[in-house]
């Protein structure tokens, strides 16, 4: 399982809507870009799901349900991996949102 980077890319399960990423720590990177960690894909904004005609498109992640690692943490906080899974505030089901590629193909974070 690879740690996931800013250049991450996560989608909603409706393909075309994809996650803003934001890095909540600097001093641990792989290839001078930043390794996520809990809490960071949580509350970011989603643009272009392509939902709608009564029912409301993935706009915002909510919490992950899976994905944070349970061996590798940076300043107490679990890194994020390319299994990260989480729901969004879409009605359309599923309103899910996962990661299409980590960012980065160096390192794993498997124990």
């Amino acid at each position: 399982m690879r740690l996931l980077t800013i250049d991450a890319d996560l989608r909603c399960t409706h393909l075309q809507g994809r996650v803003d990423l934001a890095n909540s720590q600097l001093w641990v990177t792989i290839a001078e870009r930043a390794v996520l960690v809990r809490p960071d894909p949580v509350k970011r904004p989603i643009k272009g799901c392509p939902m709608g005609a009564g029912t409301k498109p993935c706009t915002v992640t909510l919490a992950v349900a899976s994905g944070y690692s349970s061996f590798v943490s940076i300043d107490g906080k679990p890194v994020c991996l390319d299994t990260v899974v989480g729901s969004t505030d879409g009605t359309a089901l599923p309103a899910l949102y996962a990661v299409a590629s980590p960012g980065q193909s160096f390192v794993d974070g498997s124990a």
